[in-house]
């Protein structure tokens, strides 16, 4: 019952290659942030204009998005879905080619964020960056053939790969800023598969029955222990609810989720527990999730393509 991790619903294409280097963590030249706080735009959200052919200017190249008046490509859009084609082997669905805009969206909003917290990349972060990729690949022409490969010019290339390393920069702000400690409840749970079980399984924890003793009885494994877990790290808000209402030692009513019948007990509360890595983990995912929702909202964004 965790949550994962995403560099937001999985970046594709040369993002992909970017995070080898980005990592999901911090990198050597990212390090801890030191701008200040990211504002974000007070503009009113506007609804999303779509048209069914691209928008062209005689000045400026066509584009299948435009975030806060800054483009993104047709050319840059129609490269990552050939890459997301060529990863999936399938033909991009209208779904596969929102996802792949998505992707696009929310990494330029990120890149435009860290340009107003203070970050640029440099001549020398982009070299470095370059150089990395080359060596992965073998050789400066493997690197040019990969370049030529996937429909990208040089210039084009390293846009997209300086937007990347922004993008990167902003996602490490955000997933750094959340605390390593956490109100947390340490919980244990009876799973059954049928609601009349659960029942007299109720019942029978009224009648004062041993949690532990019937938990045991259903897992004999782990006993139903669940850990120590914060506030949005189980996939059931329900779930979630019922353990954090919960005093140590109490136990809760039948809790019906998708993976069956669930009778949990708190056996411990901290307020400010240390996050394991899988919590701080879902945390962060959680953090960088709602940063995005927000920052859409709160932003221009015109959809110029199907």
């Amino acid at each position: 019952m965790k949550r994962t991790l995403f560099y937001t619903k999985g970046l594709l294409g040369l993002v992909l290659i970017v995070t080898i280097f980005t990592a999901c963590g911090r990198t050597a030249d990212t390090g801890t942030p030191t701008a200040p706080e990211v504002e974000t735009s007070t503009q009113a959200p506007t609804a999303a204009e779509v048209s069914p052919t691209p928008s062209v200017s005689p000045t400026e190249e066509p584009l299948a998005a435009r975030v806060n008046d800054q483009g993104i490509t047709l050319a840059e859009y129609e490269t990552e879905l050939a890459l997301f084609q060529l990863a999936s082997g399938l033909e991009p669905t209208p779904e596969g080619r929102q996802r792949v805009l998505d992707n696009l969206i929310e990494q330029t909003l990120l890149a435009q964020a860290a340009g107003v917290g203070g970050y640029t990349v440099d001549e020398a972060t982009l070299q470095t960056r370059l150089e990395a990729l080359e060596a992965s690949l073998g050789s400066e022409a493997a690197l040019a053939q990969w370049i030529d490969d996937h429909g990208y010019t040089t210039t084009t290339f390293q846009d997209s790969l300086a937007k990347a390393i922004a993008a990167a920069w902003m996602r490490d702000k955000i997933t750094s800023e959340v605390p390593l400690n956490a109100e947390q409840v340490h919980a244990r749970q009876i799973l059954v598969y049928d609601s009349l079980d659960a029942q007299e399984i109720l019942t029978q924890l009224v009648a004062g029955n041993d949690f532990g003793n019937l938990a045991n009885q259903y897992d004999p494994i782990t006993g139903g222990d669940l850990g120590w877990f914060p506030r949005g790290y189980l996939p059931s808000t329900d779930l979630e609810s019922a353990a954090f209402d919960l005093q140590p030692g109490q136990f809760s009513q039948v809790i019906q989720t998708v993976a069956g019948f669930h009778i949990l007990q708190v056996t411990e509360r901290d307020p400010q527990h240390p996050l394991s890595p899988d919590a701080l983990l879902a945390l962060q995912t959680l953090a960088l999730q709602d940063w995005l929702a927000e920052n859409r909202a709160q932003s221009d964004i015109q959809i110029l393509v199907r």
